[in-house]
């Protein structure tokens, strides 16, 4: 009798374990079904709306599952229209920059690419869901750590990152068809110059803390022809010494 009682017992704490089980799976289907809508909104009223239509782009921006890339507790803002901060003074930019710098660059899939200024791994895996590979430098070393990380967790195999100074670019994977910059130096670095392929196009924010401009630069003929996008407000690019350029 006993016996029987205990296994009655036993079936129904199994039974609640399912169900509790069920439940949680169900709340963690509901939250991504959240999180894609959200998506899904973040780019047709933000981004599609100030007119960005490159299929890529708008692809890319749908697939990249943003409330990954922000820090714990701000998972609900991942969408909103603005900035966030990411530690370290720097912020993960608002998606409709990251949409715009993107779109700028006018990317294929066989393009190799230079980010300069990993920061959260959000540009990073932007770019990766559109080229061929992503060489990104980060001078902050935990974002550089976490970023890498987290890239690695999400499948970004065609990331590849470098803690080290930005404003030298990477020479050892020069030239680059498109170079992408996140932070501000108050002119354009002469290595990023010299890394740029023939063809190749650069987007990057210059000048001082209150009046910066972002730019597109297209070489041709081994010059750079300059053209203005938007002015924007981005951290300004910092040197190995703590200060920044």
């Amino acid at each position: 009798m006993m016996s029987a009682f205990i296994h009655k017992k036993q079936s129904v704490i199994a039974l609640l374990v399912l169900i509790f089980i069920a439940g949680c799976s169900y709340s963690q289907d509901k939250i991504q079904e959240n999180y894609l809508h959200m998506r899904m909104e973040m780019v047709r009223k933000q981004i599609e709306a100030r007119g960005i239509r490159d299929k890529k782009v708008l692809d890319a921006m749908k697939r990249v599952e943003r409330h990954h890339f922000v820090p714990n507790g701000y998972e609900h803002a991942a969408y909103g229209d603005h900035p966030l901060p990411i530690g370290d003074g720097q912020t993960i930019s608002q998606p409709y920059i990251v949409a715009l710098m993107t779109d700028q660059l006018d990317l294929d899939s066989k393009d190799k690419v230079l980010e300069v200024g990993t920061g959260s791994g959000y540009q990073a895996a932007v770019l990766a869901e559109i080229c061929d590979s992503v060489f990104s430098i980060e001078i902050f070393e935990s974002l550089y750590k976490t970023s890498g990380t987290l890239l690695k967790d999400l499948g970004y195999d065609n990331v590849i990152l470098k803690h080290g100074d930005g404003y030298e670019g990477w020479p050892e994977h020069a030239p680059f068809d498109a170079i992408i910059v996140t932070c501000a130096p108050t002119h354009i670095p002469p290595a990023l110059e010299y890394q740029l392929s023939e063809g190749g196009r650069m987007i990057i924010p210059t000048g001082n803390e209150y009046n910066q401009e972002l730019i597109l630069l297209i070489k041709e003929n081994g010059e750079l022809n300059k053209k203005d996008v938007i002015p924007v407000r981005f951290v300004p690019m910092i040197r190995e010494n703590g200060k920044p350029y």
